[in-house]
Formats: C-alpha cells, sequence, structure tokens
C-alpha cells in the first residue's frame, strides 16, 4: 500500500495542510522533504528507517554530505535540497530579527541562534548587536575555543559593538558537549563584559549557551 492508498487525514501533506505542520511528528515532515520512497518501503517508512539510523532528526540535518548520501534514498540532489531548505530558515529568522524587537521575542532568538550553533563542533562565542530599538544589526562569530577568560577579550568585544554603533548586545556560545548550563567560566567572563562596555554605554540584554536540550538565558536565571 502506497500513502495514496492512506485515508486522506492520514496523509503527511493533506495532514499538515489541515493541521499545521506542528501537528506532524518527525517521520512524517521527513517524508513530505523525501517526496518518494523506494522499493517496499512508503516515504513515512523510509522517514523512519533513515531516522533510526542517523539517530534522530538533528543528525539528518547536520550531517555531511559524505555521511548523508551513504544512506538509503539519499543523494547530491536530495542533500543540496535539505542545504538550501536550512539556509532559507536561518535568513528567515535572521531577517524577523531585524524587523522586530529581537530582546521582546527571545524565542525568535533561541530558534536562531540553535540553527547557528548546535551543530557546531567546537565552541563559538558570539554576539547579536542590536540597534537602541532591540533590532538586530549583526550576527557576528567573535571567538572560537574554550570560553574562559583566556579565549575572550573584552577589548575586542568593546571595539566590536562600537563598529557596529550598537546600543545592546545579546552574548551566545554553544557547549559541543551537550550540557547547556553556564559555568563558572561562562559567569566570570560575562560579568568581565558586562563592565567594559558599561564604560561605554553599552547594555548587554543576555548571555544565551546553545547545548543538546533547551538554550539557556543567563538573564532568565538571575545571572546577570
Amino acid at each position: 500500500m502506497t500513502i495514496k492508498d492512506w485515508p486522506e487525514g492520514e496523509r503527511p501533506r493533506e495532514k499538515l495542510l489541515a493541521q499545521g505542520a506542528g501537528s506532524l511528528s518527525d517521520a512524517e515532515l521527513l517524508a513530505i522533504f523525501l517526496r518518494i520512497g523506494v522499493k517496499g518501503k512508503s516515504a513515512v517508512d523510509l522517514a523512519r528507517h533513515l531516522i533510526s539510523e542517523f539517530g534522530g532528526l538533528r543528525f539528518i540535518l547536520q550531517a555531511s554530505e559524505a555521511q548523508f548520501c551513504q544512506h538509503l534514498g539519499l543523494g547530491p540532489a536530495k542533500y543540496a535540497q535539505l542545504q538550501a531548505v536550512l539556509e532559507m530558515s536561518q535568513r528567515h529568522l535572521k531577517e524577523s530579527l531585524h524587523k522586530e524587537q529581537a530582546f521582546s521575542n527571545p524565542e525568535d532568538v533561541k530558534h536562531y541562534l540553535t540553527t547557528r550553533l548546535r551543530h557546531l563542533p567546537h565552541e563559538v562565542f558570539c554576539c547579536l548587536f542590536l540597534d537602541s530599538q532591540h533590532r538586530l544589526i549583526e550576527f557576528k562569530e567573535l571567538f572560537q575555543g574554550t570560553i574562559d577568560g583566556a579565549s575572550v577579550y573584552p577589548r575586542e568585544v568593546v571595539k566590536a559593538s562600537l563598529s557596529t554603533n550598537a546600543a545592546a548586545v545579546i552574548f551566545a556560545h554553544n557547549h559541543p558537549s551537550g550540557v547547556s548550563e553556564p559555568s563558572s567560566s561562562d559567569e566570570r567572563i560575562t560579568v568581565k563584559l558586562v563592565k567594559a562596555l558599561q564604560l561605554v554605554d553599552i547594555r548587554v540584554l543576555d548571555h544565551f549557551i546553545v547545548g543538546e536540550g533547551e538554550v539557556v538565558s543567563m538573564a532568565e536565571r538571575g545571572l546577570l
């Protein structure tokens, strides 16, 4: 039996149109992307198989071309399509932060940072430079490596903030280990950066940590 033989309410595409994308499982969403299955497997069956093989939808999305193409039903064309979808998602989120008040929409900021940082194998320290209305001016990766007092330089952060004419900043970095909890080093460097930017009248609104689970806000934790 193919998907066309299923009851209309159970077909992924029809279900999405009727109930919204949020109503679909990971396998159903992936099946819509795949469009067709392979011999003996519908698109949904193939999607379930791939999610099981990769260990989750996220690992499919962040796979290299070589890793992606060695699996059943996948190839360079699908990989190119997937990269285009991911890039469009990032650009959409970035554009919304340009137009809206980033600090009044912390969930949008978290989604954007997740797409930019969660897949990276190394630590990256970033800044979102904001105007006086807290709209995004620029997103910039400033430092790579372990985030501590030896690798993040307040002078460089101040310099970058002034060069963009930022009125406020949001910091972010990822924890490749997967644990989103702020470390003592995270807290120390954040205090240093807040003090340095206060000297040039630039506010630090938050510091987000991106790990495997939820994105942690230091401001929400009362650490700013």
